[in-house]
């Protein structure tokens, strides 16, 4: 796990930099997102946008964006983020001075792609045996290009860790709060998230594309449920429970909620317990056994299994390493 601390070759440097990589034909509202969400970090970030040369790029907008920074930015980054570019830019082969720019990167070095920017890293080899996304609409083209990398394009994020891709748009402030909250913790990305009126957490899991993540008009949404919901992650919640408090019918309330959330109800209540158990190893030092009761965990076992399965470490490992920043 990636700490605030300076990566290797970085010297005294207490800051940890991000290097983004803006290319030709770049999305300007992604490429602000590393600097708008590392930046409100109480500076634990040292944020460098660059090209491949040092110049302006033209954006896929009416306007060209002019950088500090070339490609040496990438030598001493501890994370790079590779911005998207239009569909239309990429190609299968890389240019040589891209090419050369993404070999500047250090061995180990963790890399972050959004949206579009998975055919860059994938074009660089830098995908291959890992799991990946990309934006669903692009999946099929990917697939076609890539056949050799695991595409799973129903998800906002994948952390195949040093390697990080992410799909369209806000996904890229998805990965970049997760990126904060696996250096950092739970509260500090919340404060981010705060600081940058986002919502603090939307799992790597959670579903790209949302039926309809605003109600038809006149259609009681599941928001009030969700969030008395929240109040009582301790209790035994069930469909029958989320529905009658929705009034609306269990089928009824299901398709509701899949259609503004992109999960089922129960897949989300277990993400919002793991998310709760996160913040409590982070904050306090209650006994396993007692945070599973409190986050709605029947077992402390359980709760293990579940948070293994979300980020791959046991609650023990996990507490640790916030630790000595408690």
């Amino acid at each position: 796990m990636h700490g605030s601390g300076s990566g290797s070759g970085s010297g005294n440097r207490q800051t940890h930099r991000v290097a983004v990589l803006a290319l030709d034909g770049v999305y300007p509202f992604e490429l602000g997102i590393p600097a708008r969400i590392f930046g409100a970090a109480d500076g634990r970030y040292e944020v460098l946008t660059c090209t491949v040369d040092g110049r302006p790029v033209r954006t896929n907008a009416d306007f060209t964006v002019t950088v500090e920074h070339g490609p040496e930015a990438l030598d001493t980054a501890d994370t790079v983020v590779v911005a998207p570019i239009a569909p239309q830019s990429v190609s299968t082969d890389l240019p040589d001075e891209v090419a050369a720019a993404l070999a500047r990167i250090r061995p180990g070095t963790r890399i972050v792609s959004i949206c579009t920017a998975a055919f860059v890293l994938a074009a660089a080899g830098l995908l291959d045996g890992r799991r990946a996304t990309t934006h669903w609409q692009l999946a099929d083209e990917f697939r076609r290009r890539y056949p050799h990398i695991d595409l799973d394009p129903d998800v906002l994020f994948v952390d195949d860790d040093p390697v990080l891709t992410s799909a369209g748009a806000a996904s890229g402030i998805d990965v970049c709060l997760h990126v904060v909250r696996k250096d950092h913790g739970s509260r500090l990305a919340n404060t981010v998230a705060r600081r940058c009126v986002v919502p603090p957490f939307r799992d790597g899991g959670q579903a790209q594309y949302i039926e309809r993540p605003v109600p038809e008009s006149g259609a009681a949404s599941t928001a009030a449920t969700r969030a008395w919901a929240l109040e009582r992650l301790d209790e035994p919640l069930t469909l029958d429970d989320l529905a009658a408090h929705a009034r609306m019918s269990r089928r009824t309330f299901a398709r509701r909620f899949n259609d503004e959330v992109g999960l089922s109800p129960g897949r989300w209540l277990i993400q919002q317990r793991v998310a709760r158990a996160r913040h409590l190893l982070e904050s306090s030092d209650l006994p396993v056994d007692t945070i599973a009761g409190q986050v709605g965990f029947a077992t402390a076992a359980s709760l293990r299994q579940h948070l293994h399965t979300a980020i791959g470490v046991s609650p023990q490992t996990y507490r640790r390493t916030f630790q000595t920043t408690r």
